[in-house]
């Protein structure tokens, strides 16, 4: 699979849910429910205890059903790990030149977090493929990113932070490639009550409010 390939994927779900988790085996759960309700790419986290091996274990076990991706990815090292572990894309939340480096090394897709126009450019300028524009809803949420794409139309976008069913159509009208969905999707709570199934309805209301606002903008 491409670079482009994996850019063209998360572009036609919209989606990139946030999984965040207590355990290995919790993450294994979530991931199902989301891939059920019919999102085939998300990022595990380096918060996640044992991040590396819950992604060979979700790359061992999906395959390419599932773009997996590695998220809170700090420092070049990381990102190189996180690739050995079979991530397919590399997320950020801060801007890290050393880390886009890296990822154009191997052509992993990268997507540095940023949030004020001269780091978004700056992130752009270094060789980011996508912008993770964050915390987004701290600074007005969509109206934000409309913002921003005003003078920078050429910069991809994915805004994370204040992504929630409310504002998802209003992140899409703004010009936002996808969304980073975090607790608002990936309700770990739910997992633990043994409650997947509200992850999967909620997954595939994300995948119609996308799907909608698209067709509407």
């Amino acid at each position: 699979m491409t670079k482009q390939d994996i850019l063209r994927q998360i572009a036609e779900i919209g989606l990139v849910p946030v999984v965040r988790a207590q355990s290995a085996d919790e993450a294994m759960k979530v991931v199902e429910a989301i891939r059920e309700g019919g999102v085939t790419v998300l990022e595990v986290t380096m918060t996640v205890p044992g991040a590396l091996g819950v992604m060979e274990q979700v790359s061992k076990r999906f395959g390419k059903d599932v773009l997996l991706g590695a998220g809170t990815v700090l420092d070049p090292e990381t990102a190189r790990a996180c690739m050995l572990a079979g991530a397919r894309f590399i997320v950020c939340p801060t801007l890290n030149l050393a880390t886009i480096e890296m990822c154009r090394r191997y052509s992993v897709p990268v997507m540095p977090g940023a949030l004020t126009p001269t780091e978004v450019l700056t992130a752009w300028t270094a060789g980011a493929d996508v912008v993770k524009v964050f915390p987004c809803g701290a600074l007005g949420g969509a109206s934000y990113i409309k913002s921003l794409k005003a003078p920078l139309p050429q910069i991809e976008m994915i805004p994370t932070g204040g992504v929630s069913v409310k504002t998802a159509a209003d992140f899409i009208k703004a010009g936002s490639m996808a969304l980073g969905v975090g607790a608002d999707l990936v309700d770990t709570q739910a997992i633990r009550d043994g409650n997947a199934r509200a992850v999967t309805e909620k997954a595939r209301e994300y995948v119609r409010l996308v799907q909608e606002a698209r067709a509407s903008a």
